[in-house]
């Protein structure tokens, strides 16, 4: 075993999306992660989302797959689940049963809109939650309506990656205190929160409700996407003084006094257009051979076949390729407890 949560056993109810993302970070970092899937539904070996998992089945709809779910979790350290609210409460499984056969488990609940509130029994999509939660109305550009960020900031971000800080925190409550408990993880909640700096924008900054107009939502010219020669792109983030100094010393635009006020919202347009016309006239990798490893706070937009073998990522070994599928290496990393290189799924053997 390796990794910081070795030792540790979770059971995971099999769902889609944020749940077995919240399974694969728990796997990654060491705890024993049991999947219980119907029969017949074993998952996609090839998916990494269902990575390092030992497999389980069950029918839940008879009382010995429920049984066998009971028995696995007495002895298990937590549990995730991803259905809709009380579905869990009408197979037998609730918090109630559960944490009464097993008070030092840790309950996890990943929904939508939460367990309770108006919502809380209507259908979604990660789209619907960051939309709720004042999230997608901020993402996109000045005159377009709001771009959906693929379904990385209510899935993953504000639902996965926010279950799983919730289990792991439990977890440790539990070690402490011999006391289990039940998490209520909402995307909603998750993709708000998520939003937290902004917020604080808004409130000190004079972060606009206006998209594509502000500092980091493509409004400055100083941290955008910009197409090169190529119809390929590069990324600039030169916010701070000095960072913006270097990018303007090594794009030949130092001696350009339109430059000079960075940050007066209302030269930004203007200042835009200009860079635009001067990245399409070199090509990504001639741009690379200009501002890469500087401080102008630049990279190559790369896409997901470019990636894994972009030299930085193949220096520490960031992607990984389990049985001919190339996915993201476990993160973090960790100096004592260093994780194992991940697995296919595989049947528990009992």
């Amino acid at each position: 075993m390796a990794g910081p949560l070795s030792g540790l056993r979770l059971i995971e109810m099999a769902g889609i999306g944020p749940g077995p993302f919240c399974g694969m970070m728990l796997a990654d970092q060491g705890a024993e992660v049991i999947l219980v899937h119907r029969p017949g539904g074993a998952p996609d070996p090839r998916d990494p989302l269902m990575r390092s998992r030992k497999l389980v089945e069950a029918d839940l709809k008879k009382p010995e797959g429920r049984e066998r779910v009971r028995e696995f979790v007495r002895s298990a350290d937590g549990l995730i689940e991803g259905f809709r609210p009380g579905v869990m409460e009408r197979l037998g499984l609730g918090p109630d049963v559960l944490l009464a056969d097993n008070t030092r488990l840790v309950y996890g609940r990943m929904t939508g809109w939460g367990q309770e509130g108006p919502y809380a029994q209507a259908a979604g999509h990660d789209i619907n939650y960051i939309a709720l939660a004042g999230a997608l109305h901020a993402l996109g550009r000045a005159g377009e309506k709001p771009t959906p960020p693929i379904n990385l900031v209510g899935d993953f971000g504000g639902g996965g990656m926010l279950l799983a800080f919730g289990m792991v925190s439990a977890l440790l409550h539990a070690q402490r205190t011999g006391e289990g408990q039940v998490i209520d993880c909402a995307m909603t909640d998750g993709a708000a929160l998520l939003m937290s700096m902004i917020w604080g924008f808004r409130a000190t900054a004079g972060w606009t409700e206006e998209r594509g107009t502000n500092l980091l939502d493509t409004g400055a010219h100083f941290y955008d996407v910009y197409e090169t020669a190529d119809r390929k792109f590069v990324s600039i983030g030169s916010i701070e003084p000095q960072f913006y100094a270097e990018l303007l010393r090594l794009a030949d635009l130092a001696e350009d006094s339109r430059f000079a006020d960075q940050m007066n919202p209302a030269a930004w347009p203007a200042l835009k257009e200009k860079l635009t016309e001067l990245f399409k006239t070199r090509t990504r990798d001639e741009w690379c051979a200009i501002m890469e490893h500087s401080d102008v706070c630049f990279a190559p937009v790369l896409s997901m076949s470019e990636a894994p073998s972009h030299p930085h990522h193949v220096a520490r070994k960031a992607f990984v390729d389990l049985d001919g599928v190339v996915q993201p290496a476990p993160a973090p990393r960790y100096s004592r407890s260093p994780v194992a290189t991940p697995v296919r799924p595989s049947p528990l053997k009992t």
